[in-house]
């Protein structure tokens, strides 16, 4: 099952685990003591960042590495960007703004 990106960064507990995992690739018991819940639910929650695509694996032996996926998060940024658009907008506006008050402050 393929889930949507956004779906990884509803929850807390996996918005950390991609910044630990972001730093440095990590199995899941390394992940799990970084938490205070079960190895089971750790697991949980790398599995459905792994169905959202944020996640690539690295066996060496017997052990699965975890690392993000950074170019997968462009799919967030793309979408934040339509935001950062409107507040450069406004924060344009508010400088115009201020810039005319300080304008007709001076010719007083």
């Amino acid at each position: 099952m393929k889930r949507d990106i956004f779906q990884a960064i509803a929850d807390p507990t996996r918005r950390a685990i991609m910044v630990l995992i972001a730093i440095n690739a990590m199995t899941p018991n390394a992940l799990a003591d970084h938490f205070e819940i079960t190895r089971q639910a750790t697991s949980k929650h790398i599995r459905i960042l792994n169905e959202c695509g944020l996640l690539d694996q690295e066996k060496a032996g017997r052990e699965i590495y975890y690392k993000l996926k950074l170019e997968k998060m462009s799919e967030i940024d793309m979408w934040l960007e339509q935001f950062r658009k409107l507040w450069e907008n406004r924060f344009n506006q508010l400088d115009g703004l201020l810039a005319e008050m300080k304008a007709e402050k001076n010719e007083t």
